[in-house]
């Protein structure tokens, strides 16, 4: 049976040879009697804040049960990605999640053999099952709504467990709402606003980005809704792009996976749906299915034992946090590297957003 195994440690990309994941994949109780002998490395997704790779891995002798592959997060090698993700403890909040929470929630996520997680650098190095050959879903593509059903099921897996729980208090390392934090991710907000407007302004409609001027003019008035709750886990970068679709041979999905654990956090619940429907679907399909996809999610919550939540507050707390994808495409295009389609993802979440909050009339809520 595979274990996690926790290193108060750092294997870097240079690092890797067959001697460490020999010893990688015996630790973690993966790898009985052969060594790994040779390998090939392939980077793999499109990560902003982390580097994935793929190691096909060559053994010394035959092992039923050894993995002939591996994936292994590691840090960004841009050091603009890599000090945003130490700045907002995105290394240190997906170590923590697979070396604390991971066996706490009924989402679905990846096996990890192995956490390396140096608190004096604030860097993070995983290993995980490799989950070739599941296809990475496609932010800029959008999904149907049925496939979007499949994701909201995995999204209640994870908020239920800990829904308005006692021991999120106990957990000291998530985010916590407060003044100063406010203030300060205000502040972030206005700062980079400029510059995203430069940069993106003539891509979105004007419509977006005058709410997006007005948003960031009253952001602490939208952000202490916060407070009022219900808190739970969240993922906080739930969208397609860190969803892997497994098929059967008809091409059915039979199972959705979360990856990219890096903005883990404490907060309300239908903030992941708002952010996951808004950039997920395209707008036309968003606007036919939305509140049938809301009502799936309010239904599974009630069925699976949350209780003192309303419909009409659940709708109401998905429509304010439809600003969460807007808020994140601000902030995240102009925090890491730009490249051809980080540019065209970040656009489209910031149209596509924008038009949700639009539609919603989330100027309500600031």
């Amino acid at each position: 049976m595979a274990r996690t195994v926790v290193k108060n440690s750092l294997c870097e990309i240079e690092d890797v040879d067959a001697g460490w994941l020999t010893s990688a994949l015996r630790e973690a109780d993966v790898l009985k009697t052969a060594s790994v002998v040779g390998f090939a490395a392939d980077a793999i997704g499109t990560g902003q804040v982390g580097h994935n790779m793929r190691y096909q891995l060559q053994y010394d002798s035959e092992e039923p049960e050894a993995p002939p592959s591996v994936v292994i997060k590691f840090p960004s090698p841009d050091e603009s990605s890599r000090s945003t993700g130490i700045l907002m403890s995105t290394y240190d909040k997906e170590a923590r999640f697979y070396a604390q929470l991971a066996p706490t929630v009924n989402i679905t996520i990846p096996r990890c053999f192995r956490v390396e997680h140096d608190e004096e650098s604030h860097l993070s190095t995983l290993m995980f099952e490799d989950l070739a050959p599941a296809e990475q879903g496609d932010q800029l593509e959008g999904c149907s709504p049925a496939r979007a059903e499949l994701a909201i099921d995995e999204l209640v897996g994870l908020h239920v467990p800990y829904w308005n729980s006692p021991k999120l208090s106990e957990i000291s390392w998530l985010n916590i709402s407060s003044d100063e934090g406010r203030a300060t991710m205000g502040a972030l907000y206005s700062m980079l606003w400029p510059g995203f407007v430069e940069r993106f302004g003539e891509r979105l409609s004007s419509e977006v980005m005058a709410l997006g001027a007005t948003f960031g003019e009253n952001f602490i008035t939208w952000s202490k809704r916060r407070e009022q709750g219900p808190h739970t886990l969240t993922h906080s970068d739930f969208r397609l792009d860190n969803l892997l679709f497994s098929y059967d041979k008809d091409g059915l999905v039979t199972k959705v996976t979360t990856v990219d654990w890096q903005t883990v956090s404490l907060g309300v619940g239908t903030a992941d749906l708002a952010y996951f429907l808004g950039a997920g679907l395209l707008t036309k399909d968003r606007r036919v299915s939305e509140k049938a996809l809301v009502e799936r999610y309010y239904t599974n919550l009630v069925n699976q034992g949350v209780k003192g939540y309303e419909w009409s507050d659940c709708w109401d707390d998905y429509r304010c946090y439809s600003m969460s994808g807007f808020f994140m495409a601000v902030i995240a295009s102009m925090s890491v590297r730009a490249d051809e389609r980080g540019d065209a993802m970040f656009t489209a979440m910031a149209e596509r957003h924008g038009q949700q909050g639009l539609d919603l009339e989330v100027g309500e809520f600031l």
